[in-house]
């Protein structure tokens, strides 16, 4: 089985890709795997800040470096450098909420819509202030993951459509914008799903499906 440094610290997503990943590959964190660092995400689409964070790990734990392409989004290898033998790989995901009478905010900013340093509840507050009194709350989530394997990457998308509701629904499940976004076809939040449910039809869950499916092949 393969073992994948997944880019990031947040429990709640290792939570849910380890669920999803759960006897395809053993996901490693940034903590277990020795790393520290402010991880940079400076892109201004999610697929660049997935290529971004995934390269971060990537420069860590190879024995050389890679430059990134900008103009078409791809990491170029200087040359091979193979991963340590404890690793088979390194990835990265990137996700933003798309409200469509915002123009498509808070996006790439989702997770500091509210501000550098600030919590989930700074961002839903401001969220569900800048919808005040708009019936229209059409919204999308979208998470591009990024793989790199041998220096190169390969992406993986997921889309879930649904509404931001006008309060936030919670059972104590989920987390970020989960508590007042309803995907569509079901009447409840993202935060009161149970895990297993929430990872069928998440954009997340969709993402990491595409992924294990690479892998298996």
């Amino acid at each position: 089985m393969k073992r994948l440094i997944f880019a990031t610290n947040n429990k709640h997503k290792v939570e849910e890709v380890r669920a999803a990943l759960d006897g395809v590959a053993e996901v490693v964190t940034l903590a277990e795997a020795g790393l520290e660092g402010e991880i940079p995400e400076t892109a201004d689409t999610l697929q660049g800040n997935a290529l971004q964070k995934a390269q971060w790990v990537w420069d860590r734990v190879c024995s050389g470096q890679c430059v990134v392409d900008s103009t078409r989004g791809q990491m170029l290898p200087t040359t091979h450098y193979p991963l340590p033998t404890d690793y088979d790989g390194v990835f990265a995901d990137d996700t933003g909420l798309e409200v469509e009478a915002l123009g498509g905010a808070p996006g790439v900013y989702s997770a500091r819509y509210a501000g550098e340093h600030c919590s989930f509840d700074d961002n839903i507050n401001k969220l569900l202030q800048a919808l005040e009194g708009q019936t229209n709350r059409k919204a999308c989530f979208r998470t591009v993951i990024c793989l790199i394997e041998e220096g190169m990457p390969k992406y993986f998308e997921g889309r879930v459509d649904g509404q931001i509701l006008t309060e936030r629904h919670s059972n104590g499940e989920g987390f970020g914008y989960d508590p007042v976004f309803m995907p569509d076809r079901f009447a409840l939040s993202f935060a009161e799903m149970p895990l297993e449910v929430k990872n069928t039809i998440s954009h997340r869950g969709i993402a990491v499906r595409k992924l294990t499916e690479y892998l298996k092949r």
